[in-house]
């Protein structure tokens, strides 16, 4: 095993720490009681400002992570192959 192989998969284990932990942070998406009486539809200021809330960043850091895992491991078996 070489050193950037080593690297990577410490990389890629970080990266599946970080997506666990961001995915076990965010809210549910479940409206309970509030769709069955309001139709599901509920506008306000909350919904209006969604990009800027908690929320939305952490589904943004889970969406680099999880871009980071699939490039790192496309590149290390173009690497690997590459070698053989």
């Amino acid at each position: 095993m070489s050193t950037l192989e080593i690297v990577a998969g410490i990389i890629l284990i970080l990266c599946s720490v970080i997506i666990i932990l961001v995915v076990l942070a965010q809210d549910t998406k479940d409206d309970g009681l509030t769709s069955a009486i309001g139709g599901g539809y509920n506008e306000s200021f909350y919904e209006n400002n969604m990009s800027r809330t908690k929320d939305a960043k952490l589904s943004r850091f889970t969406k680099v992570a999880a871009a980071l895992i699939f490039i790192i491991t496309l590149a290390m078996n173009v690497i690997v192959n590459l070698k053989k």
